[in-house]
């Protein structure tokens, strides 16, 4: 009779239930793009070493391979080429033109400080001399900050894109449940769906212009055309995708949603948005994707301060450094936009049960 030492046993447990944490840590590295780390966590743990330096070197080694390739042919051959701004910039160029700009950061936020520290020193003092109706509160007007663009175009785009939302899915969800609604509604998508932004843009811009007349409202108008441009080109997608998650519900349900006799609302609620949330959440991400290339081209032609104007300023300006600081702005806005859909794969895959996790 074979005897199994207790401390064996102890530690097949241990190994069982770390292996279990990293396959469930598993579902959400491969939400946020970070797969590459479970054969690292595997193979620490001494789950087959060598199988795991193989997926190791697919998931991490050979992505990184072609970003080394890109930067070398990019080094290679943006030298050889020449604009009216000097040569292309190669990556050592654009990385320092990323120092440039972190710099000016810092220095403008010491600017602002300094500003606050000389107002409220000045107001103490009048406040000492009995003069408190001299008293003023001003905010610092200094030049935005690079992180105050991408802030900006952050907001804009989120703004634009919850406008969407409220319209597209209510409006998808009725059409998915009434094949009239969804008559109506077919041809005005599309008809709408293809129109460019550059299209809608003076059509808002006169609009908002001629009714948000106040010049110290909540929001600056170059900010609300943005945005509703970004709601016009981005609702689409949503407004489709709900419509046919709505529409593809298994009959069977909606047969016993009759049977218990449900109200529209307790059906929805209860049963729709359910079932259609994996198709409703595909088309917020593509609504997100397509609101964030709208708003470059949308906060160029309607001066919003964020990333589209500084591209424009920039485009604008023809120093030796600017064609640097536009390539900066485009791999920010790559960054933010693959950061932007992982936000909502994450939340996909919070709310829904996707076989695509």
């Amino acid at each position: 009779m074979t005897v199994i030492d207790p401390d064996t046993l102890d530690l097949e447990a241990r190994r069982a239930r770390r292996f279990t944490r990293i396959n469930k840590a598993d579902a959400w590295f491969q939400v946020f793009g970070l797969a590459w780390l479970t054969p690292i966590l595997k193979a620490a743990a001494g789950d087959n070493p060598k199988a795991q330096a193989g997926e190791i070197w697919r998931l991490l080694g050979v992505p990184l391979l072609a970003i080394a390739l890109f930067l070398i042919v990019w080094a290679s051959l943006a030298p050889k080429v020449q604009t009216s701004l000097g040569a292309v910039p190669g990556p050592a160029q654009v990385w320092e033109q990323v120092g440039v700009l972190h710099a000016d950061a810092l220095r403008e936020g010491d600017k602002e400080a300094a500003f606050y520290e000389r107002q409220e020193a000045r107001n103490a003092e009048l406040i000492a001399n009995g003069s408190e109706d001299r008293v003023r509160e001003r905010t610092y007007t200094g030049k935005p900050t690079y992180y105050d663009q991408i802030w900006t175009s952050i907001k804009t785009v989120f703004f634009g894109f919850l406008i969407a939302s409220t319209v597209a899915i209510p409006l998808g969800i009725t059409a998915g449940l009434s094949v009239t609604a969804n008559a109506a509604l077919n041809p005005l998508i599309q008809i709408f769906k293809p129109v460019s932004p550059l299209a809608w843009l003076p059509i808002v811009t006169m609009i908002v212009s001629a009714v948000y007349t106040t010049n110290d409202g909540m929001f600056s108008k170059s900010f609300l055309i943005s945005a509703i441009t970004v709601t016009l080109c981005s609702l689409w997608p949503t407004l489709i995708n709900t419509a046919l998650g709505v529409a593809s519900i298994d009959k069977d349900l909606v047969s016993v949603s009759r049977v218990l006799k449900m109200n529209t609302y307790t059906k929805i609620t209860k049963l729709v948005l359910p079932s259609a949330l994996p198709l409703i959440f595909t088309g917020l991400r593509l609504s997100l994707g397509v609101g964030w290339m709208v708003l470059i081209a949308a906060e160029m032609l309607a001066q919003n301060p964020g990333l589209g104007k500084f591209v424009w300023d920039e485009f604008q300006n023809g120093s030796s450094q600017s064609l640097a600081r536009i390539m900066v702005a485009v791999f920010t806005i790559g960054i933010i936009g693959f950061l932007l859909d992982r936000v909502m794969y994450a939340l996909q895959s919070m709310f829904t049960f996707s076989a695509n996790r």
